[in-house]
């Protein structure tokens, strides 16, 4: 049996080809993605369910009125329909709280 897909309000993210019952899933699943859309690269899948994406940013400084290369780590949720390895670019969304570190999910690979 199919599972239907939810229109999570995205309309340019189009939706996995796998399913999954996952019901931390945005898309089969019953998760709303609220706030903030970002882009990242993938650094770890160890986690259950979860994997490491690392964001590179630029922070302006005054006193030398520069640039600096910045960059943070977000634990994102990763729900089984979406297949990505280390070194993939992933655009991730805001969420509820999930555990205590984990309040984005994984919402498509960038390809």
């Amino acid at each position: 049996m199919a599972r239907k897909t939810r229109n999570i309000g995205i309309p340019w993210i189009k939706p996995p080809k796998n399913t999954c019952d996952d019901p931390d899933c945005p898309w089969h699943g019953n998760l709303r993605v609220r706030g903030i859309l970002l882009e990242g690269k993938v650094e770890k899948v160890k986690m259950q369910k979860t994997a490491v994406v690392v964001r590179d940013y630029l922070h302006y400084v005054p006193k030398y009125k520069r640039y600096e290369r910045r960059r943070s780590k977000i634990h994102a949720h990763l729900p089984p329909c979406i297949d990505v390895e280390p070194g993939d670019k992933v655009i991730i969304g805001e969420t509820r709280p999930i555990a205590k570190s984990v309040a984005f999910v994984i919402l498509a690979k960038k390809s």
